[in-house]
């Protein structure tokens, strides 16, 4: 699986103005559902909510990787946040979250859903990664380091 066959470079904010958990799942639905007009924001949100309450998706080293099955999605989803300031995203090691991947697949996708979390979560392990991913200058830059890092895997 590329990451690039998933995630488009309007998919990715580079400078996240939300400080706290549900701040950014909104931010990261929004620019899904303004390229993806047939869904809607209000349910992806809850999805995302519900997951959240199950436990938090903030994995700690500054990342989140919030996730979702959604019934009547077609294919995986993916939108990138950064938060340079860092948010509250009751990780679990108490510490603010800067980069979130944001993951929708369809609600029988068990196989595809772990594999997409699983290699961006390989992709994240790397200390020079997230730094590269802090240090970008544009969703342009964020887009093609994913992408170079991608093709490690």
């Amino acid at each position: 699986m590329k990451l690039s066959e998933i995630l488009k470079p309007q998919f990715i904010i580079a400078d996240l103005r939300a400080h706290d958990k549900k701040g950014v799942l909104e931010e990261l639905t929004q620019i899904i559902t303004e390229q993806e007009t047939s869904l809607n924001k209000g349910s992806l949100l809850q999805v995302l909510l519900e997951r959240e309450r199950l436990g938090s998706t903030g994995i700690g080293d500054g990342i989140a990787l919030p996730h979702g099955k959604l019934k009547g999605l077609n294919k995986l989803l993916i939108s990138f946040g950064r938060s340079t300031d860092g948010l509250n995203f009751d990780s679990i090691d108490e510490k603010p979250a800067y980069l979130l991947f944001l993951l929708l697949a369809p609600e029988n996708s068990a196989g595809m859903h772990l594999k997409a979390l699983a290699k961006i979560s390989r992709m994240l392990k790397d200390g020079n990664f997230r730094w590269r991913l802090m240090s970008a200058k544009s969703r342009e830059e964020i887009y093609e380091i994913i992408i170079d890092k991608n093709e490690e895997f």
